[in-house]
């Protein structure tokens, strides 16, 4: 808050019959003659005059109006021209100053002027900020008169707008055009946290009408991005739901972001079509021009980070809206994949329209490309990210659920044979994909969830990764284990054979603990075959010897563990286990 008066220098002296220049702690009382013979205040084209009979021996420059007003009245109240070093001029047989970035500008100088000569004020919700920032530029204090104008302002302040709902409203949206002085002056904070008391209340009411619940949503959604945090940053303080606080973030972006709404259908985009969409985001970041994308730009960074990070406090549709425009306005990295990650936890709750986002790539520059390469209708790179996110989201609950030992509701499935489907499906049609894609894509599927005939195809698989196979493996000696032991409890036996049933579950444990041990060495192995594999990357493919090379430690797994079973120093098992043993072997 800077203030800036030029104060025109004489070039001869003139003289001062009351003999009054400066106002120090001394209070100045008006001549009766200026108050009664000013009576009103003469407007024309850039000029403002007081009707009076005494000539005036002041003039004020405030923006592109000059006000002609006597020095005394205004020295009696205002600290700031009182200080002044105010020397007579010859043009006008006066003084003349220039009042430059004053708060209000010409409208709310004339509102003090009037205060000055006691004229009739009068303070409303629209003025009351601009001439509370006034009086303060001038130093209009209690120390030069008692009921100056600064005890006023705050008195109306206090005790007639922060009551008010609609006047806090009006208050703070003039407040606007009044930075840094309505910081500084702590209106703005005043009003914040006045509305956040009253949005916060469970039964809000503002007269005699009690309102639903969001009744003050599209009060608040017209004020500046910046006020509007505030306001978020308040209540949310206080306690508020996550999903009132996105409700109001949502009618705020229905507010300012109006291009949200803008929907792809289907196939439409292709050929001419496509061309049209383009020009139309385009056409958006330069309608406004460079402020107003900037000012969009701020606005959609702004509700990003104020989103609450509860998954239901938004939809997902809004979070892929938010996500498009922070395409289109080039929004910080940072918070795109912040989007990104969002939409990823929600994917489920997605339409297949609400992913169709359009490719952005080339529209910074303004041009219409026609390369294949350079226009692809939407981004397939962003949707690759949000399914990641989402791949790694539900790992992580399975987890968690692990080690909580709950289950969720998303993941009841008792079975996955349809997703092994999809994902062998999927393997087909992409034989291309590097050992590290499908392993990934295999972590989506619980092996234990796998049936016994979809464990016995999925050993066989040439497609999936090693390491699905052994843990298909594994999962399938644990289910013929499980079907014995189910067999041997639901079967009434003799005690005598008690001792035979112990030893066997014995000896499948000890087999067990071979499996487990092989299968490490086996780890180990496909280990060293990467090593090699990666060394010769460079020389030309064997596919078929690769393929070969597989199928030798599959079959090579499998006769190791068939060897054992049938070794000289265990125990053989009884028929119905060789039989069982007999079906795993010709599986693989």
């Amino acid at each position: 808050m800077q203030k800036s008066p030029q104060v025109t220098e004489p070039q001869s002296p003139g003289s001062d019959s009351d003999g009054i220049d400066q106002v120090h702690d001394q209070r100045i009382v008006i001549p009766t003659k200026f108050v009664s013979i000013a009576d009103s205040l003469e407007k024309r084209e850039h000029s403002r005059f007081i009707t009076s009979q005494i000539p005036t021996d002041l003039s004020i420059q405030v923006q592109e109006i000059t006000f002609n007003v006597h020095k005394y009245p205004l020295v009696s109240k205002c600290g700031y021209i009182g200080q002044l070093e105010l020397q007579p001029s010859i043009s006008n047989y006066g003084y003349n100053i220039n009042l430059e970035n004053f708060p209000g500008g010409s409208e709310t100088f004339e509102i003090i002027l009037k205060f000055c000569y006691g004229l009739p004020l009068d303070l409303n919700p629209n003025n009351i900020a601009s001439i509370r920032c006034a009086s303060e530029f001038l130093e209009m204090t209690e120390e030069f008169e008692d009921g100056n104008l600064i005890s006023k302002t705050e008195a109306f302040l206090t005790f007639v707008v922060l009551c008010s709902w609609k006047d806090t409203i009006t208050v703070l949206k003039s407040c606007e055009a009044l930075s840094p002085w309505a910081e500084n002056l702590q209106i703005v904070r005043r009003c914040c946290d006045s509305l956040a008391w009253k949005a916060s209340r469970k039964n809000s009411s503002t007269g005699d009408a009690v309102h639903e619940e969001g009744w003050w949503f599209d009060d608040i959604a017209i004020l500046r991005i910046d006020h509007f945090r505030r306001i978020i940053t308040a209540i949310r303080a206080k306690g508020t739901t996550p999903e009132i606080i996105g409700k109001c973030i949502m009618r705020y972006a229905e507010r300012w972001l109006p291009g949200m709404d803008m929907e792809i259908e289907g196939v439409r985009g292709y050929g001419h079509g496509k061309n049209e969409l383009q020009f139309s985001i385009c056409s958006q970041k330069e309608e406004g021009g460079i402020a107003h994308s900037k000012e969009q730009k701020a606005i959609i960074e702004s509700l990003i980070s104020m989103l609450p990070p509860q998954q239901e406090a938004v939809s997902c549709k809004f979070l892929l809206q938010m996500l498009k425009m922070a395409m289109v306005y080039s929004a910080t990295p940072a918070l795109i994949s912040e989007l990104e990650k969002r939409v990823g936890m929600m994917l489920e709750d997605a339409s297949v329209n609400d992913l169709l986002i359009p490719s952005y790539k080339n529209f910074d520059k303004g041009k219409l490309t026609n390369s294949p390469e350079q226009c692809t209708m939407h981004d397939i790179d962003v949707v690759q990210r949000i399914v990641e996110y989402f791949l790694m989201h539900e790992q992580q609950q399975q987890q968690q659920q692990q080690k909580s030992g709950k289950c969720n509701i998303k993941n009841v499935r008792t079975c996955h044979d349809g997703l092994y489907r999809a994902i062998d499906t999927y393997l087909k049609t992409n034989r291309s994909l590097s050992e590290h894609d499908r392993r990934r894509l295999c972590k989506v599927m619980n092996c234990e969830k796998l049936s016994l005939d979809a464990c016995m195809h999925a050993a066989q698989n040439d497609r999936l990764p090693l390491r699905t196979i052994v843990q298909v493996l594994l999962s399938e000696q644990l289910k013929m284990r499980e079907e014995m032991l189910d067999k041997n409890g639901n079967t009434s036996e003799p005690e005598g054979n008690q001792s035979s049933t112990n030893m066997e579950i014995k000896t499948m444990k000890t087999e067990l603990e071979n499996m487990k041990t092989k299968m490490e060495a086996l780890q180990s192995d496909y280990s060293g075959l990467q090593q090699e594999y990666g060394k010769l990357s460079n020389k030309p493919k064997n596919a078929s010897g690769w393929a070969f090379s597989w199928r030798k430690i599959k079959n090579s797994f499998h006769t190791k563990l068939d060897g054992d079973e049938t070794g000289d120093g265990q125990q053989r098992p009884n028929p119905a286990r060789r039989r069982s043993f007999k079906r795993r072997s010709s599986i693989s």
